[in-house]
């Protein structure tokens, strides 16, 4: 699967110079969530760190706040796992779904600690004071890095986190979500970085409608058991990535990709 280019960088005028990210053909190293096991997932020093290790490409994931600001998060509310309210206390499990980051300013998410919580699986994961950071951010800093070191910019694999059942309780609709997705994209000049995935094929599908450049990801669980050929017509076209649960992948499979 491909997401990655040769690039090299411009060392008199600090200009990244990258070649389009669906025409990639080799191997791609991606940092989960930034570098989940070694720092606070979705956060700047994730991604910072991430790059550090020379990741290819960092993989992300997105919701939206009430004022329509893309932030980095796994869910769509503060995570008891990893969240630590204003006034020092944990949130809990039985309150977090309340804490519906959709319902919320961004002002308000920020102001919940993500980083300083111990990890329950991830024991070197390191402790430290951190928020949700806007997607603006991470793409103005990690070309700030990759500036600063001479380094090539990396690629963006952005899970849009959706699902019909929750559509304007959780998240815009899919078309809304698109929208603000792709205006910060071009807004940043990432259009040719990212990679766009997710679960929930209604964002592909806008994608591949509105946007048909920009490149796809079709996630599938390991919870579904319809065939590879189902799910590409399901899906109604073939997406740039086909991304199974591990569980789900053998020879044949592979084959069928590749064919």
């Amino acid at each position: 699967m491909a997401c990655t280019s040769t690039r090299k960088v411009n060392n008199t005028t600090n200009q990244i110079i990258t070649t389009d990210a669906a025409s990639f053909t080799g191997f791609d190293t991606q940092g989960h969530r930034g570098c989940r096991g070694l720092m606070p997932e979705n956060t700047l020093p994730a991604m910072m760190h991430a790059l550090d290790l020379g990741v290819v490409t960092l993989e992300l994931d997105v919701v939206v706040t009430n004022d329509r600001q893309l932030i980095l998060s796994h869910e769509p509310f503060l995570n008891h796992e990893i969240t630590t309210k204003p006034n020092g206390s944990l949130v809990t499990e039985a309150e977090e779904r309340s804490l519906n980051i959709y319902k919320m300013s961004y002002a308000d998410v920020k102001k919940y600690d993500v980083g300083l919580r111990p990890h329950p699986r991830f024991a070197q994961q390191q402790k430290m004071a951190a928020y949700k950071p806007l997607l603006s951010q991470v793409f103005d800093s990690v070309k700030a890095f990759a500036a600063k070191r001479n380094k090539p910019l990396p690629y963006f694999n952005i899970e849009t986190k959706s699902l019909p059942a929750t559509d304007d309780v959780y998240h815009p609709a899919p078309a809304a979500f698109v929208e603000l997705l792709v205006a910060e994209i071009k807004k940043a000049g990432m259009e040719k970085q990212v990679l766009i995935q997710s679960f929930d094929f209604r964002t592909l599908q806008y994608l591949h409608q509105k946007y048909p450049g920009m490149p796809t990801a079709m996630l599938i669980e390991d919870t579904d058991k319809i065939s590879f050929e189902e799910q590409i017509k399901k899906l109604g076209f073939y997406a740039n990535v086909y991304s199974p649960h591990y569980s789900l992948v053998d020879a044949a499979l592979v084959e069928k990709c590749h064919q």
